[in-house]
């Protein structure tokens, strides 16, 4: 009997050994699987982190491609500008540089008219003193009360030379940028010839004088007096083509847009024409 209990205790130990074993072993597999399973984990994280770090290097040589791209254009910008504003400058001083000419030209073209007028050679030329009887005095000759010979047409050719020495002065000043100095030689010969052959040219420049200063106000003034005095001049369009960009600067917009309309109305074809349908399509473009 203590043989069989014994033998029955024995296979009981057995079997509980063989039971913690087996769960030993169960239990080590699970912990390793569990490491395991953790490890992928952590290496999965490793390289989502590595490949979030690679598209943020990524997005940051974008971002300097962009920034070198944006610096270059602006770059060529710059140089476009600085060459429009050549152009810009070297047009501006071909066109004085013409006008200044053609001053010359009709200054020249005035005194060779007056020269060849028979009137102001009649006039020009010495009194001939005939003699007349006056009965009541015995027939003695009147006196001779004529000027000195050559007195008037000596003084003709010095004031057309002062004035134009003025004007040239003061086109001179325009022409080297001084703009302060080309606004008092044009006032000054205005106010001395006033009926001059260049006092259209003289106040059109003056108004130049002043918009280039951004003297709006009285550039306008100034061009709208040379449409109302001297009408028939030649720089009428270039002059009305400027109180419609004076009234631009001055935010008269409405007034600027029928002037502009008038410049190619009335002088179609002509340099100032062009340039006032540009402004005008410039004008009514969007958020202009």
């Amino acid at each position: 009997m203590k043989k069989r209990l014994a033998n029955s205790f024995a296979a009981r130990l057995g079997m509980a050994g063989a039971f913690a074993s087996a769960m030993f072993f169960a239990v080590t597999a699970a912990a390793q699987d569990s490491r395991l399973s953790l490890a992928d984990r952590v290496a999965r994280l490793e390289q989502q982190a590595q490949n979030q770090d690679q598209g943020g290097i990524g997005m940051v040589n974008q971002v300097q491609q962009l920034q070198a791209q944006i610096q270059q254009l602006q770059g060529q910008i710059e140089e476009l500008q600085h060459q429009l504003q050549g152009l810009q400058d070297k047009g501006k001083s071909q066109y004085v540089d013409l006008d200044s000419r053609l001053g010359r030209l009709e200054a020249g073209a005035g005194a060779a008219s007056g020269n060849n007028n028979p009137a102001a050679a009649n006039a020009a030329a010495p009194a001939v003193n005939t003699p007349v009887a006056d009965k009541g005095k015995g027939g003695k000759p009147p006196a001779n009360t004529a000027q000195p010979a050559g007195a008037a047409s000596a003084a003709a050719p010095a004031d057309a030379a002062g004035a134009q020495a003025i004007y040239d002065a003061a086109f001179k000043s325009l022409r080297s940028g001084d703009y302060a100095q080309a606004s008092r030689g044009f006032r000054g010969f205005i106010q001395q010839y006033p009926d001059h052959a260049l006092t259209p040219n003289a106040f059109y420049w003056l108004g130049e004088s002043y918009y280039v200063t951004m003297n709006y106000p009285v550039a306008l003034e100034t061009f709208q007096h040379l449409l109302s005095q001297f009408p028939q001049s030649d720089k009428v369009p270039d002059a009305l083509l400027k109180v419609g960009y004076s009234q631009l600067e001055l935010k008269q917009t409405d007034a600027a847009k029928a002037t502009l309309k008038s410049v190619t109305a009335k002088y179609p074809g002509s340099k100032a024409a062009g340039l006032a349908q540009e402004r005008l399509r410039r004008v009514q473009q969007p958020g202009n």
